[in-house]
């Protein structure tokens, strides 16, 4: 397989958006029909040393999520979904709470995302841990993560 350059669309299959527990599914498993892939381009002069992936969710809590966030990164929209840029591995032992959906690689669906917030600074994420409290608490979902095993000695 070829690989593709940033922004290069190709096409899926699927009849729905990702899922954000199909997250290790091939690409494309989850992408409407007839759609085709767009990875998030990062603007010129933003650092991304730590790889990109990207948090989607329905324009409706876009305001509410942009409004309240303390730091934000990169954040682009189309007429459904707003995404947020997070450094890779932001899903690692979290379940992003649905409708949310977590993108790998910031590969999403192509509806022509236009880019509506560039950070003050040159870094483009959005910090994670604050953007998936504020997805539980608009969407009703108890945070929940993985840890390891606590355990104590006397």
């Amino acid at each position: 397989m070829i690989p593709l350059l940033p922004g290069t669309p190709r096409p899926l299959t699927g009849d729905r958006l990702p899922d954000p527990r199909r997250a290790h599914e091939p690409r494309g498993a989850g992408h409407p029909r007839g759609l085709a892939a767009t990875r998030l381009a990062v603007p010129v002069g933003l650092h991304t040393g730590l790889g990109c992936d990207a948090v989607g969710v329905p324009a409706r809590f876009g305001f509410k999520i942009l409004s309240r966030l303390p730091a934000k990164g990169c954040v682009y929209a189309d007429t459904d979904w707003w995404w947020w840029l997070v450094p890779a591995g932001s899903d690692q032992d979290v379940r992003w709470p649905l409708p949310a959906c977590y993108a790998p690689g910031a590969e999403i669906p192509d509806r022509r995302p236009r880019l509506i917030h560039h950070p003050d600074g040159t870094s483009p994420y959005t910090p994670p841990i604050p953007l998936y409290l504020l997805v539980c608490q608009l969407t009703g979902i108890a945070p929940s993560w993985a840890g390891p095993p606590v355990s104590s000695a006397l």
